[in-house]
């Protein structure tokens, strides 16, 4: 079983931990002036303070009060027993004090530790001169205020770090996602295509013995089926790098001109201002219900209108066809075969919706929206 590697402090704080070891010195050099028994009790005081700051960069919890406990004891007594200055070892304290979270045990921990420094303050200000006064207040003032500001940093970089691990999960949850819709995808169409392609086989080996003629047309259909599956894959494959709506509204145009229905757009389809994996999303929205369309609605005309709000990005497409079967519920998606599923999969991923609905005289109407704001959480902090 291979040991653990010792290190002094967490890898992550780089040499900004060893840099605050430098303040030792000055307590160390305010006990050049003691003797006998206080001497060796100071110096071992020091030796287990510093013990304590390497600790609390390793504790958590209940060990994290703990060790923070004993290292303004030992602060208490050296500036009572010994000299003044050695409040300024506070500074070490204040540091920690602002990695609480919890606004409970931080509000706790501060008012033990501004106990800590005030009482000693007030009174050894008694017997010290006007000028080491002026000298030690703006100090310890200083060291009063900080755990808040070090607390803000250290909450900062909680959150950055959350940011990260969010922003890791969604790109996971979209990289799944596409693993679901290409199965779907290829499930839905090549699965009907290669099943066509292993009936197609199977009257050729019936026919051809018997007839020639009927025989070469069926292996004719077979190499047309073979290609038109190709090209499915390869529309699969670049399907997966990201499309913007300007793009897919382009391709989709195409597919509509040559089916013979026409194309109405209203809006601006740059869509300033949404992301990449927003557009991608949408896109694939797009695609799939012109798709539809194409293959179900026995429509001739196809209207695609995109708008922006302060509150959400909305795109509806209808078409003027034979619209809802009778048995089908408006606003409900149904129908997995034709990737309406798929689409309200893929939407969920950003907290977007998906409405099914007859338009007002014929045809089917979809509405998809996304939302725009920013989610805030019950702290305040967003999201």
């Amino acid at each position: 079983m291979a040991r653990r590697q010792f290190r002094l402090f967490p890898q992550r704080f780089g040499f900004f931990p060893y840099m605050w070891l430098l303040y030792l010195l000055f307590p160390v050099i305010n006990l050049q002036e003691e003797h006998g028994i206080k001497l060796v009790l100071g110096a071992a005081m020091l030796a287990l303070f510093a013990v304590t700051y390497r600790q609390l960069y390793w504790a958590t919890g209940r060990a994290f009060t703990l060790w923070l406990a004993v290292q303004m004891l030992i602060i208490i007594i050296l500036s009572a027993a010994y000299t003044p200055y050695d409040l300024f070892m506070g500074f070490f304290t204040s540091n920690f004090i602002g990695w609480y979270t919890g606004e409970k045990h931080f509000k706790m921990a501060y008012a033990v530790f501004a106990a800590m420094v005030l009482v000693p303050l007030i009174t050894a200000t008694w017997g010290m001169a006007v000028g080491d006064l002026l000298f030690l207040y703006p100090f310890m003032i200083i060291m009063l205020v900080s755990p808040f500001g070090i607390r803000s940093l250290h909450r900062k970089r909680m959150l950055e770090k959350e940011l990260d691990q969010a922003n890791e999960v969604i790109k996971e949850l979209v990289k799944r996602e596409e693993r679901m819709r290409i199965a779907r995808d290829l499930h839905d169409t090549l699965g009907h295509t290669l099943s066509l392609i292993t009936l197609k086989s199977q009257l050729v080996e019936k026919l051809a013995a018997k007839d020639t003629g009927r025989t070469q047309a069926e292996a004719r259909e077979i190499q047309r089926i073979s290609r038109a599956a190709l090209r499915q894959v390869r529309e699969l494959v670049s399907e997966m790098r990201a499309v913007s709506v300007a793009e897919e509204l382009a391709e989709v145009g195409e597919m509509l001109r040559t089916a013979d229905i026409a194309m109405e757009i209203e809006g601006d389809a740059q869509l300033e201002g949404v992301s990449d994996l927003t557009q991608n999303i949408l896109s694939l929205c797009i695609k799939e219900a012109v798709t539809n369309i194409v293959k179900h609605s026995g429509a001739d005309r196809c209207r695609i209108a995109l708008a922006m709000t302060e509150g959400e990005v909305q795109i509806s497409i209808e078409d003027n066809g034979v619209g809802l079967h009778p048995q089908e519920q408006e606003g409900h998606v149904r129908d997995e075969g034709n990737g309406m599923k798929g689409m309200a999969e893929r939407l969920s991923l950003i907290d977007g919706s998906l409405k099914l609905s007859s338009g007002e005289k014929r045809g089917t109407v979809l509405t998809v929206a996304i939302p725009r704001v920013v989610k805030e959480r019950k702290d305040g902090v967003t999201a």
